[in-house]
């Protein structure tokens, strides 16, 4: 058996993580369950992720751009669908960190990154894939957290 290189493991591992914005959706569940006193905010940041990965997929849709393919690229996934734009899985993680970041700590701000690297490692996205995800991301978690703010404001 021949050993995977690390950075193609981690890929893949955020890759899982990311899938369907699973990863993100369940912590922001765990965390609405064990913090009562912050539930709502959490409730408010897994309907960030919710809402950045929906519109990610409706912007594939219309978009309509084809993954990356060519002779000497090799994918290292597999694909949930032909579009490429934007990388949901940039978006989701972006809208996650942004959310999660007040209530978990701003290491959470290093995932966007680290995801848009994997999806360009795994071969399944080319770069504005991932700022056109990163940037739909952002706007999501900024727009939640914007009305976070008011809330608490008042």
């Amino acid at each position: 058996m021949t050993a995977r290189p690390v950075p193609l493991v981690v890929a893949r591992g955020l890759d899982r993580a990311g899938a369907h914005a699973a990863a993100w959706l369940a912590t922001a569940a765990l965390g609405a369950c064990v913090d009562a006193r912050r539930q709502a905010d959490w409730v408010r940041a897994g309907a960030a992720v919710l809402a950045a990965h929906a519109a990610s997929v409706v912007v594939k849709r219309v978009a309509r751009r084809v993954r990356p393919s060519h002779a000497s690229l090799i994918t290292h996934v597999a694909m949930p669908s032909r579009w490429s734009f934007p990388s949901s899985h940039a978006a989701s993680t972006t809208a996650a960190a942004v959310v999660f970041a007040p209530l978990l700590g701003r290491s959470v701000l290093l995932l966007p990154p680290a995801m848009a690297w994997s999806r360009m490692a795994l071969g399944v996205h080319y770069p504005t894939d991932v700022l056109a995800g990163m940037a739909l991301g952002g706007v999501a978690g900024a727009a939640s957290e914007r009305r976070r703010q008011a809330v608490r404001d008042r």
